[in-house]
């Protein structure tokens, strides 16, 4: 056997092998997806069921139908994950689906459909369902958060990342049904921040700047309640003697 003939038998064997690997991922990619077939990575906390539970697929499902951007966003939301990566396998056959958890930094509390439910709170304001939450250092938490809200997100975010670069300690925030701010600190008690959210940093300040000032002299063991709701003019109220 010659150069030539050599070459065009080792070309032929190659084409046959190329259109075998073709034809077997072409099946894979057109095969089911079932329950058995989901690989969940990343967290402990969740199982296959949970997927297939907070998705709108339908199981089973052909892997190629499978939108896996959609259903990243799907679970991100319904599990409140911090992130998802989805991706199609083919070797081994199925789904890959790496979750990462939320790390809870407060109790929180909301209204949904009447109905009052209790979970966690991220560093991103985001409320954590109590079954989606790990239990890692939940016993160091010690801030609560009432009447959380979608809305509410921002200013919770806010005033969680000002509080790590601060003096202050604040252990409780409430938000009333008409969206009114109030929180307590550790020593300065209850104090009435308002609708404005938009003054919440400049607020805040004020909040530090009268715990540290307070603290020389243990006024703080006096104050009932402080009105921050305008911060240009602020009202103390101490308990009467």
């Amino acid at each position: 056997m010659n150069n030539s003939e050599k070459f065009n038998h080792g070309s032929f064997l190659f084409l046959i092998f190329l259109l075998f690997s073709t034809s077997i991922l072409s099946l894979k990619i057109l095969k089911k997806v079932n329950i058995q077939n989901i690989r969940i990575a990343g967290s402990e906390l969740f199982s296959q069921n949970d997927v297939i539970d907070n998705s709108s697929l339908k199981f089973p499902i052909r892997l190629i139908f499978i939108n896996t951007s959609y259903l990243e966003k799907e679970l991100k939301q319904n599990l409140s994950l911090k992130n998802v990566s989805v991706s199609r396998q083919i070797l081994p056959f199925g789904l890959k689906v790496y979750l990462k958890t939320r790390t809870p930094i407060a109790f929180g509390e909301r209204i949904l459909n009447n109905e009052r439910i209790t979970g966690f709170i991220d560093k991103d304001g985001i409320f954590i369902n109590k079954k989606n939450a790990d239990n890692i250092n939940l016993s160091e938490i010690n801030i609560k958060v009432f009447g959380w809200n979608e809305k509410f997100k921002k200013i919770l975010s806010e005033i969680f990342i000002a509080q790590e670069n601060s003096d202050f300690e604040i252990v409780k925030i409430t938000f009333s049904p008409n969206g009114f701010l109030t929180v307590e600190e550790k020593d300065l008690k209850t104090i009435f921040l308002g609708f404005n959210n938009n003054l919440i940093n400049y607020q805040l300040q004020i909040i530090n700047n009268l715990k540290n000032e307070f603290k020389k002299n243990n006024f703080s063991e006096k104050i009932d309640n402080i009105d921050l709701t305008d911060p240009n003019k602020p009202k103390i109220k101490v308990f009467k003697p």
